[in-house]
């Protein structure tokens, strides 16, 4: 049995953030991963094979679309599909070495195999070849994120009917590819098949897109996705699906009831969220029960067995990877006596559609049902000299301010590198800064951060440039 300080089930952002962190603070850590390769579901089937092909389908779509032609730049594209997987699978597999490296830099044990609890202070890991072995532990963490969420009626079967893994990987354009769910995910790889020439439908249970993000932002988004060619099917419920060879019948009916109709496409994405991956972790053995939808509760990533940490996508809070960066590294703070905090009204989240939109702090909605007087105040990029210049006017930011104290309370912004901008009003969030702060601070012409200051003069009336 090997002996550790800590050892971390999954290897993951939050994971291999953790156990480097651990590795820095001197501890003998190890950290279990079943996959080949290091990084979790956003290294090796998430965020970043997803953000290589949106970017290369941008570029494609400026080549064939038009935009590049209104350059004076004269092209006649080909999609060359399988270099387009090709080098999104090259930049994952750099990646994920990277990881490999630093946990060699910063003594990381690296187990390979799936790793479960097997009572206090125990962990089993079943390895490839069959075999297994026990590592001991005075602390354990767990961080093995989540999996998508299954469709009662509409089975996955990796061929026609796909998960977001196998929609980053399809052999062939679809002719006609149906989405159902209108989250990020949904949103983000039906772009991708819509630029490179699908027609794609997205059908939604609810009546809007992006539930939970601010109400205009989210009406925004789909204006601009549906100039784009996305045709939207909201309020709307998949009911069940048959799969052939050839494509896939799907039956829809309202969500508030009625007639049935008959969709069909070639290829279908399930993209409803995602859920907890707690299931066959052994937490029986140390007398944890998840709550129905898989979740583990924490107390500062504390779970109530001395011991045992959760972090990331297995507990409370939204699934992004960065917020489960942050909690890894805070939780091994803690386990080493130091003091740590994860501030969650300042995590940004970021939709990585063209234009993208990221946001950080409370939405009107949210300020609404608090009862909280405050101040707004937008600007639009059609304004921004940068933005007209580029040609990518659609969008704006919008500033939630205090009424009485002018504290910044929440800022959403839809339009060109919006996950870029947002890390401004992250630090503005973190020190607490007034919408004058940000209002008084000069910034560079001509960029698109302008549009950034120019709003927060907004909540005072104040811009001048629009």
């Amino acid at each position: 049995m090997s002996s550790y300080d800590v050892v971390i089930i999954g290897g993951g952002p939050g994971g291999y953030n953790a156990a480097i962190r651990a590795g820095q603070l001197g501890m003998r850590v190890a950290c279990v991963e079943g996959r080949a390769t290091l990084g979790g579901t956003c290294l090796n089937v998430g965020c970043m094979p997803s953000k290589a092909l949106l970017h290369a389908s941008e570029l494609y779509l400026a080549a064939s679309g038009g935009e590049f032609a209104r350059l004076g730049i004269e092209v006649a594209p080909t999609l060359n599909l399988a270099q387009m997987m090709k080098q999104k699978d090259e930049s994952v597999a750099a990646l994920t070495k990277g990881i490999e490296f630093l946990f060699r830099k910063n003594k990381v044990d690296w187990i390979q195999g799936w790793g479960r609890l097997e009572g206090p202070g125990k962990v089993r890991v079943e390895h490839a070849d069959g075999s297994h072995s026990t590592l001991q532990a005075k602390d354990i963490v767990i961080a093995t994120g989540s999996e998508p969420t299954p469709l009662p009626g509409v089975a996955i079967d990796h061929k026609r009917i796909l998960d977001s893994t196998g929609a980053l990987s399809l052999p062939e354009v679809p002719k006609h590819l149906v989405v159902i769910g209108a989250g990020v995910i949904g949103l983000e790889l039906g772009s991708v098949w819509r630029r490179l020439g699908s027609e794609v439908t997205v059908v939604e249970y609810l009546d809007r897109v992006c539930p939970g993000l601010d109400d205009e932002t989210a009406r925004t988004l789909q204006r601009t996705l549906g100039k784009q060619g996305l045709r939207f099917k909201l309020a709307t419920k998949v009911s069940g699906a048959t799969a052939t060879a050839e494509g896939v019948s799907l039956t829809l009916e309202p969500a508030v009831g009625g007639a049935t109709e008959t969709l069909q496409a070639d290829y279908v994405l399930v993209a409803i969220g995602r859920r907890p991956y707690t299931q066959g972790l052994g937490l029986e053995t140390v007398g944890i029960v998840p709550d129905k939808r898989g979740m583990l509760d924490n107390q500062q990533h504390r779970t109530a067995v001395p011991g045992i940490w959760v972090i990331g996508d297995v507990t409370s809070g939204p699934m992004l990877a960065h917020k489960a960066e942050d909690e890894g590294m805070a939780c091994i703070e803690r386990i080493a006596g130091h003091a740590a905090e994860v501030n969650y009204g300042a995590i940004p989240g970021v939709i990585y559609t063209q234009p993208e939109v990221a946001t950080v702090g409370k939405t009107e909605e949210q300020l609404k049902a608090e009862g909280r007087a405050y101040k707004v105040g937008k600007f639009p990029f059609t304004a921004n000299s940068r933005a007209k210049i580029n040609h990518e006017t659609e969008g704006f930011v919008k500033v939630l301010a205090d009424a009485q104290t002018d504290r910044i309370l929440g800022v959403h912004i839809i339009g060109p590198s919006a996950g870029e901008l947002i890390g401004e009003y992250c630090v503005a969030l973190e020190f607490g800064a007034s919408a004058e702060d940000i209002a008084l601070i000069c910034h560079p012409h001509p960029t698109r951060s302008e549009a950034l200051r120019q709003a927060a003069m907004n909540v005072h009336g104040r811009a001048t440039q629009a």
